[in-house]
């Protein structure tokens, strides 16, 4: 059974660093396209970042572009988000998630396997 485990949610500060882990189990990884997502209160979800199965290619919301980070560590089977000059508009739970995939990072537009998620809160 596939499993998404994220980590590294907790309140930080405006202008503060965060470095957001997502561990996957029982999936053969370097297959796998992998994303970052996040939903605020009272919002849908949003996309945040990706990265393609290589780790070659990558993409990101324009909202987060300079400010955040994703990369992969495929003999690891985890993910990171590397998050910088956080604002408390970035608060939210924020998700991992993997799909089947050999495209380029922001040729994915459909993911099967979702974590729990993880709490980052932003103080102003």
């Amino acid at each position: 059974q596939v499993q998404l485990v994220e980590s590294g949610g907790r309140l930080v500060q405006a202008g503060g660093s965060l470095r957001l882990s997502c561990a996957a189990s029982a999936l053969r990884f370097s297959y796998y396209a992998l994303a970052w997502f996040r939903q605020a209160p009272g919002k849908e979800r949003e996309f945040v970042a990706a990265i393609s199965y290589s780790g070659g290619t990558t993409s990101y919301a324009d909202s987060v572009k300079g400010r955040f980070t994703i990369s992969r560590d495929n003999a690891k089977n985890t993910v990171y988000l590397q998050m910088n000059s956080l604002q408390p508009e970035d608060t939210a739970v924020y998700y991992c998630a993997a799909e089947w995939s050999l495209r380029p990072a922001g040729a994915v537009d459909n993911y099967d396997y979702w974590g729990q998620g993880t709490q980052v809160t932003v103080s102003s």
